[in-house]
């Protein structure tokens, strides 16, 4: 019998300065800091039990650690529909360009744009997928 999982609990993006991608997760999304690992990398609160991990780029290279990524990663956050034109004007008052917009054949929309990093994010509410 397979066991049980409970789901996604962290991901991590890999950045080149790691209190200013904290400053900017903090800024836009409101993401506390639960946990600082020093120059290595933060902890961040995503929702009720999710976890971002942002890692300093080549920052685990002194200390034996699996944790090392490069390049330009994606990463989706779940918003209610209500707050896709809240967002829209929120990322327009914080320079941040809109790269994309999508409206998926199960009626959900999303919002794509960059951190600081590169890194690809998108707001998306439900009806993306068969489960949201």
């Amino acid at each position: 019998m397979r066991p049980r999982c409970d789901g996604l609990l962290e991901s991590s993006l890999y950045v080149c300065d790691v209190a200013a991608s904290a400053r900017f997760y903090e800024k836009i999304f409101g993401f506390q800091m639960i946990g600082d690992f020093g120059e290595r990398g933060c902890a961040m609160q995503v929702g009720r039990r999710q976890v971002l991990l942002l890692f300093k780029k080549k920052g685990s290279l002194r200390i034996p650690s699996p944790h090392d990524g490069d390049g330009e990663l994606h990463i989706a956050f779940a918003i209610p529909a209500s707050q896709l034109a809240p967002w829209e004007t929120w990322l327009q008052e914080n320079a941040i360009a809109i790269e994309e917009k999508r409206s998926w054949d199960l009626g959900g929309q999303s919002i794509y744009f960059r951190d600081p990093d590169r890194h690809l994010l998108e707001i998306a509410s439900p009806g993306v997928w068969s489960i949201y």
